[in-house]
């Protein structure tokens, strides 16, 4: 070895280890070692930053916005909306929930599928009275296998596409993931929906036991054109179940009508009187096709995408004692107040009208920008973690138009993905399902900044004659072994290293190997290269190898241990199904 190939390889060891180890935060790991590598000469200094220009590192980031967009307009949640009931039983539920899941993975990222569909997953358990940990996993498990099937489903699959373009001159394209990805998505959540889920421990639902945020009393706008109009209120009573939400009343012509109004039809312009949670609102909305009060003030607004937030009302605050109409909110500060939440106390009056008094919790919406302005000026404090995106259903159709032309665009080979994705989120802006705030709040900045820190790292291992060095030791351990046994091993060693590591770190590191195999035994490098890619993704016996078991491991009170129960026969059986199907597809 010389004394480069030594040098990067203990850079690499020691960037492994502390990767491994967690203590740090692993972008400023990667960073470090790229200035290391920079300072030492490992990396020429001018080529240490052309990671963050790679097309790879800016798919990445406009996936993302793209992803919440496609959220923010409905179209997702009309998906989801559609499949879910909660009297499925247990393996039902599951398949459903895994395949959609996976369908949404396959065309926005697949952290924001999970994202989305996990607050459906645990209402239906609690509405079925059983343990959230059972539907869950599986659930994290199936947008995962979603994720391979096709580019922009996950990072792995970009990193793997970028680097066939830079090492033989042209990417993979959007569907060239599909056949593999497919065949072991499908026989994948067969697995889960089956047999895995009776592995997973049954614990109880953690947020269950911290209980609910106050409930807001709201109201809620029949708009122009609702399919609730000429139906009675009694008639939204089971939508209203669904949800969780109470119907207290309606108001008409603005007043408030006696007692529950629940033999009155709903005309344009009433508005229903709700009780409920926020995140609770969002849905029984969606679901009777009214408006929250406050977003036809906004239409019109540039300054991007609506929020709702909570906030509590300090003893001294401006709004004390005095109501939003008085303090003209929405002229001065662009924000509409929509609910209270006053101690589980109900109350007759308009909420623009109610007096506010201190300790009321105050439910706001507006542009993100102005959320904070006005918080500020009423003197509430925003409650952490409480922000709700609002859903803007009326753009549902046209966010679903703008990313199929998008897709489009790619694959008949007008223009590159990064750029047509750079086209589609300017769209959303202009259509204020995503604003200039958004753009850079819903950027993971450190995978970002992991991404291209490791792409010249990446670069000059295999430059250095690294990779070479290490794929001659894998095929040298296994030259009286058949070719699609140098696959399989090649996949196992780096589903292993992905299960903790990040899969983006592990793409990268075994994208350069992979093809220095096939060339060493004269084979296509095609294959290998699907082989990494899905090898990669599948990180299914920690929490920390995919962001989805991560993200699940709070609220289905997981333990570490948990994950390899299902996990270990799920990664066996992606070995068993994956070698074949490459060599199929995609022959040696």
């Amino acid at each position: 070895m010389t004394y480069e190939q030594i040098a990067l390889f203990t850079l690499f060891f020691c960037l492994f280890g502390f990767l491994v180890w967690g203590r740090f935060r692993y972008d400023l790991v990667a960073f470090t070692a790229l200035m290391i590598a920079a300072i030492s000469g490992l990396v020429e200094p001018s080529h240490a930053f052309e990671g963050f220009g790679h097309p790879a590192v800016v798919i990445v980031a406009l996936v993302l916005i793209v992803s919440r967009g496609m959220i923010n307009s409905g179209a997702v949640e009309l998906i989801a909306r559609l499949v879910m009931k909660p009297d499925r039983s247990l393996p039902q539920h599951i398949s459903i929930m895994a395949l959609v899941g996976a369908a949404l993975s396959a065309v926005i990222n697949n952290v924001a599928a999970l994202a989305l569909l996990m607050s459906l997953d645990i209402d239906a358990a609690r509405k079925a009275k059983r343990a959230v940990s059972l539907s869950l996993m599986p659930l994290s498990f199936g947008t995962i296998l979603g994720g391979m099937i096709t580019l922009i489903g996950t990072p792995p699959n970009i990193v793997i596409a970028q680097y066939r373009a830079d090492a033989l001159g042209e990417a993979f394209g959007m569907f060239d993931f599909t056949p593999v990805g497919l065949v072991v998505a499908i026989v994948g959540i067969a697995y889960v929906a089956l047999i895995g889920w009776r592995f997973i421990p049954e614990r109880p639902d953690v947020l269950s036991k911290q209980g609910d945020g106050g409930l807001y009393v709201a109201e809620a706008r029949v708009k122009e054109g609702s399919k609730s109009i000429g139906l009675t209120v009694a008639e939204l009573y089971p939508k209203a179940q669904d949800s969780d939400v109470t119907i207290l009343g309606l108001v008409r012509g603005g007043k408030r009508l006696p007692g529950f109004s629940r033999t009155r039809e709903l005309r344009k312009g009433d508005f229903l009187v709700i009780e409920g949670d926020p995140k609770k609102f969002e849905t029984f909305l969606g679901a009777a096709d009214l408006d929250v009060v406050g977003t036809e003030k906004h239409v019109g607004l540039s300054s991007g995408s609506l929020s709702l937030v909570e906030a509590i009302v300090p003893d001294g605050a401006k709004i004390v004692g005095r109501n939003t109409m008085d303090l003209r909110l929405m002229g001065r500060q662009g924000v509409t107040l929509v609910g209270v939440s006053r101690e589980g106390k109900r109350f007759r009056d308009r909420v623009r009208k109610l007096e506010i008094k201190a300790g009321d919790l105050l439910l706001l919406i507006g542009p993100d920008e102005r959320l904070n302005s006005a918080c500020n000026w009423l003197g509430v404090l925003p409650l952490e973690n409480r922000k709700t995106e609002v859903i803007q259903r009326s753009k549902a159709i046209a966010a679903i138009t703008i990313f199929g032309l998008a897709i489009a665009l790619s694959v008949f080979g007008v223009t590159s993905l990064a750029v047509t994705l750079g086209i589609c989120v300017i769209a959303y802006i202009g259509l204020d399902l995503v604003g200039g705030e958004d753009f850079y709040e819903l950027v993971e900045w450190k995978v970002i900044v992991l991404l291209a820190s490791l792409i010249p790292l990446s670069a000059a291992l295999e430059e250095s004659g690294g990779s070479q060095l290490i794929a001659d030791q894998i095929v040298g351990q296994m030259q009286v072994f058949p070719s699609w046994a140098i696959l399989a091993v090649l996949m196992i060693v780096t589903m292993t290293l992905s299960d903790f590591l990040n899969n983006v770190a592990t793409a990268l590191i075994a994208a350069p190997i992979a093809v220095s195999v096939a060339q060493s035994i004269n084979a296509s490098p095609d294959p290998f290269l699907m082989g990494v890619a899905v090898a990669s993704s599948c990180a299914f016996l920690t929490p920390i190898g995919h962001k989805n078991n991560t993200i699940i491991l709070g609220p289905g009170n997981y333990r570490f241990g948990d994950y390899w129960r299902m996990g270990l026969l799920l990664e066996v059986i992606v070995i068993l199904v994956a070698v074949p199907a490459i060599m199929f597809f995609w022959p040696l």
